[in-house]
């Protein structure tokens, strides 16, 4: 088991949708990377026993949190406690990358 993953070894493109890779997966959480690239949206959604974060890595999001619009860049971190409907859009022109973290693991 690899207990120690590089970000950079694990982005990719996928023309059609966002690009998703798991790095790490346990009963307790999940530990993901996802790449939008300009124009890529990850559409709103909710978990409704599940806590989720982003961590922007590189580029700008467009965050939708409840019924609000949240503008989150390199560095920062966006918090969707369970049942809060959440989405991502990439209105840049370059590479949005996200790790995200969801716990309990879906």
């Amino acid at each position: 088991m690899d207990l120690i993953k590089s970000l950079n070894e694990n982005t990719g493109v996928r023309p059609e949708k966002f690009f998703k890779n798991t790095l790490f997966r346990s009963d307790a959480m999940l530990v993901g990377l996802n790449c939008l690239e300009a124009g890529q949206v990850q559409s709103a959604h909710s978990h409704p026993d599940q806590d989720k974060f982003y961590f922007v890595v590189e580029g700008t999001g467009h965050f939708l949190l409840g019924e609000k619009h949240w503008l989150a860049a390199t560095g920062d971190i966006v918090w969707a406690p369970a049942g809060l409907r959440h989405g991502v859009e990439n209105r840049g022109d370059k590479r949005l990358t996200l790790l995200i973290g969801i716990a309990p693991s879906p």
